[in-house]
């Protein structure tokens, strides 16, 4: 027993040798909607009970850019180092295609990091106060990315029996869990929620670093645990005791 795979068309529609794919957008998405509930979080003068925001809503507006580049650049050099970095010295051009796919989440957020940093460097901002504010809203992401990567049906999970499962059509004939689905589930509804209890509920944006704290915890504990369902890329090494380079790139961020 499985569940058939929707083949939902990747490019949403295209006009010449432009096209526009969900992928593109869960990322605009992203950024947009990631803005506007940051915002939000700023002006909402309940969470900040004991001190004010370390940023004014003007100055989030401006910190997007910062981190739309950071996200770009660092996902897409974090993918070559961390997953493929023959392309450095095989197809050098194929690096800035990054219409092409290949964005690695750990990546990304090192390069939100630096441009955070350089952010509230330039704006003599508290950054791990910023970071606090930033991490609340990374699980929209978290979750429209990785509904984008099912319906391009990659990343698929490893092979199983449970009914849910489903054959990909670029993954052979096995039933696979639907492990981006699974991601989608926790990495965003599940850290969302629980971020918002800290922020909202616990109003632990008056406590520096916290809320970045159960972020770092949150994500790495579910990417790790995830990763023993989702399939390793075919062009990775067996590293050993069964680990996987999601495992270890998410093990320092609970650590920190």
């Amino acid at each position: 027993l499985t569940v058939t795979f929707p083949n939902i068309d990747p490019v949403l529609f295209q006009i010449g040798p432009f096209a526009i794919r969900w992928y593109a957008l869960a990322y605009v998405a992203t950024i947009l909607l990631g803005w506007r509930y940051t915002v939000n979080n700023v002006r909402n003068a309940k969470l900040w009970t004991h001190r004010p925001p370390p940023a004014t809503p003007i100055e989030i507006d401006d910190l997007i850019l910062w981190l739309t580049l950071g996200v770009i650049v660092g996902g897409r050099l974090g993918h070559v180092l961390f997953y493929t970095p023959s392309m450095i010295w095989t197809d050098p051009v194929e690096i800035l295609k990054t219409w092409h796919g290949g964005m690695s989440f750990h990546g990304g957020a090192l390069g939100v990091l630096v441009a955070g940093l350089a952010f509230a460097r330039h704006k003599k901002i508290d950054a791990l106060r910023l970071g606090d504010v930033i991490v609340a809203a990374e699980p929209i992401g978290g979750f429209l990315v990785r509904i984008a990567n099912f319906i391009n049906g990659e990343l698929w999970g490893r092979p199983t029996t449970v009914p849910w499962g489903m054959v990909f059509p670029d993954a052979g004939p096995l039933p696979r869990h639907p492990s981006q689905l699974y991601e989608a589930a926790l990495e965003g509804v599940v850290l969302f929620c629980v971020l918002r209890w800290a922020t909202h509920g616990k109003k632990w944006l008056n406590r520096r670093g916290v809320v970045m704290g159960v972020f770092l915890v949150g994500y790495g504990l579910i990417r790790i645990s995830l990763e023993n369902v989702r399939e390793p890329d075919s062009y990775m090494p067996h590293f050993p005791l069964g680990l996987t380079m999601g495992m270890m790139l998410s093990a320092p961020m609970v650590l920190i």
